[in-house]
Order: C-alpha cells, then structure tokens, then sequence
C-alpha cells in the first residue's frame, strides 16, 4: 500500500476536482509514491500532531484543513506552520490534505452534520455549478455498443438520480486520409461515406480522463473527433451545506439543547428566537454566513454553521433562526467520517484517530 493507493481510496469519497478554488488540497508534504506504515487522521496538522504519527508508526497524515494554504517564502521553524513541514519532511511523513474536497461530497462534511443532528432526506443546499458535463462523438454503427458501454464503464451518462444518460442520432461521416493515414476503412486519399451515430453522453467533471481513456481504447477510428462541453444542471450531489428534516418538530429551545448534546457545544451563539417549531434544517461545516441566503431560500427554520460575525445575525430577518456552533465543533466529526471510511475500504490496514483536540478557542 502507497500513499497514491490510499489517495485514490479518498478521492472516490471526495473528488479534489470539487475542492474550491481557493482551496490547497491534496498531497502537501511527502512522496505519493512511498510505501505506507500506517495512517493518522486528525482535522488540523499541528507539530503534536506530527509528534504523535512518529509515535504511532504512521508516515501518512491525513488532515482536514491544509497545513500549507498560502505560499511559504521560506522554512525556517519560525511558526507553526513551517515547524510542521520541517518535522513531517525530517521524518518521511506525508500530509495529505483534503478540506473543501469533503465539504462539497454528497457523503462529506455536512452528511455527517444531518447524520449527527439525525436529519432525514438530506439534500445540497448550494448546488456546485460546472460539474457535469457532456462528451460528443460520431461512431460507426457496428460499434456504438461497445462504445457506448465502455463509457457507461467509465462513470458516463450518471446525471442526478438517473444512470446510463445518452443521446444518439444517426447520419453521414465523410472523411478523407492523406498518405501518412491508416484508416481503419478505405485507404489513404480516398473518399469515404460512412453511417455514423451521433453520441451525446453526460459525465461528472472528475471522470474525463477515464471517459476520454476508455474512448479511446474502443473506438475503433484513427482520429477520434469528439468535443466537450460544460451543462448548466445543477448537480444533486456535490455542492456545499446540506438540508434535511427532523423526524419530529421541535421547539427553539429544545432544538438548542439537541443541537449542544449532540455537537458538544459549550456555547451556541443565535439568532432571536421566533416562538415557532423547528422541522427543516439546513447545516454547513465550518464558515457559513455565505449561505444564509440559500438556506432562507430553502424556507429552512434554522441554519447550523460557525463562524457568524455580528451583523450577519441581522440577517435572520425574522425568517430563520441563525446558530453558530464554533467552527472546530462543526467539522470535529469529520475525522470519524473519514476514519470510517477507510477502514471499510481497507480493514487491514492502520488507521488512527489523532487523539489530540486541535481547537484552537477555549471557553470559560
């Protein structure tokens, strides 16, 4: 098992194709090709943390938030930040970094937000625009079977809550070859009509490679003329913030103190209380004031988030009760989810859970 083997593990979960553009995922520190020993999961990477995958054998770590988010002019040890990259390189230790990756995956962060505040028919709250895309190609008649199953293969035509998506029409190819040709039919500087079939088959943007790999590898033209090109759908399945609903309405005050039991917060910072009964949640991990609107949009009773400075309360309009949770409170379950997961994937290898408590606010 190499750190790449566990990457493409993690990126099934969560494609850093979806990661935000702001965002510094993926392998920070290390070698993706080195042989792992054993693997630590922990939400922030401090130099404890590092300390603790030394202890533990593990000589990959995987961090929620990125170490390294902006540049590094130089590493000298004199913050935190470059104390960790100087101990992780001095100790063949890997960081790996996956961040807004998770926060965007249907199964991500805030999956794990409705899960623990036990939120039914989870859906995304801010659709991720520019994932979905559409591959066009002109195939022989006896061929468009197997090329089109090789791209179902690939992950094509998956679009929503809907598999195997295509389009195809048929027509007239014509093509010529120079001398340095081979056509697969006819020969060079000859005319050729063929019938061809029209493919319009859609796919998630993190698949082109295999779409475009398996289409080359079955059809069956020396030139494969084909174009893609971006959809306006919004994809059901990756996108920031979620929203579901409680089983059973409960009061304000009540959803309060559901909320604190099962985040262990100490403290909820809210909005005014409404007199009304809380059924619709909307949640987003972490920073949230962005997404105010679209949970007022999607007639949420309260949103779930972190992060709310003053005047962003004012935005609850009456409509909404606003709960800030504390940022480190609101993705603290993130390590769990991805722990889980890996350890389904593979049972037999060492994953661990950081035991350090990386939240930098305290309370008193």
């Amino acid at each position: 098992m190499i750190v790449q083997d566990i990457i493409n593990q993690l990126e099934e979960l969560a494609p850093l194709a979806y990661a935000e553009e702001f965002d510094n995922v993926g392998l920070l520190v290390g070698d993706n090709n080195a042989k792992v020993t054993g693997v630590l999961i922990t939400l922030d990477t401090l130099p404890e943390v590092v300390d603790e995958a030394i202890a533990e054998d593990c000589n990959l770590i995987i961090s929620f938030h990125p170490i390294i988010f902006k540049g590094l002019k130089s590493i000298t040890g004199n913050s935190y930040v470059e104390r960790v990259v100087q101990k992780a390189i001095k100790n063949d230790i890997a960081i790996f970094a996956i961040h807004t990756a998770l926060d965007n995956a249907y199964e991500g962060v805030n999956a794990e937000l409705c899960n623990r505040l036990e939120l039914k028919n989870k859906s995304i709250l801010i659709p991720q625009s520019g994932t979905i895309k559409k591959l066009t190609t002109f195939v022989p008649k006896l061929d468009i079977e197997a090329v089109q199953k090789a791209l179902f293969e690939a992950g094509g035509g998956a679009i929503g809550n809907y598999e195997k998506c295509s389009f195809s029409s048929e027509g007239i190819g014509t093509f010529k070859g120079n001398e340095m040709s081979n056509p697969v039919i006819g020969k060079p500087h000859e005319l050729k009509q063929l019938g061809e079939i029209k493919l319009d088959i859609v796919f998630a943007k993190h698949l082109e490679s295999n779409i475009l790999n398996n289409l080359f590898q079955t059809h069956p033209y020396e030139e494969v003329a084909y174009e893609i090109s971006t959809l306006e759908n919004n994809n059901q399945h990756v996108g920031m913030g979620m929203i579901g609903t409680l089983e059973t309405p409960m009061e304000e005050n009540a959803f309060l103190e559901h909320v604190k039991e099962k985040m262990k917060s100490s403290v909820i910072r809210h909005s005014k209380l409404l007199n009304k009964n809380i059924k619709k949640v909307a949640v987003l991990g972490g920073s949230g004031s962005f997404a105010i609107t679209a949970a007022k949009a999607a007639a949420a009773d309260a949103f779930v988030t972190s992060d709310l400075k003053y005047h962003d309360f004012f935005a609850a309009e009456n409509q909404i009760l606003l709960m800030d949770i504390g940022h480190y409170e609101s993705e603290q379950y993130t390590k769990n989810l991805l722990a889980t997961y890996l350890t389904k994937k593979i049972p037999n290898f060492a994953v661990l859970l950081s035991k350090i408590n990386t939240n930098p606010v305290k309370y008193k």
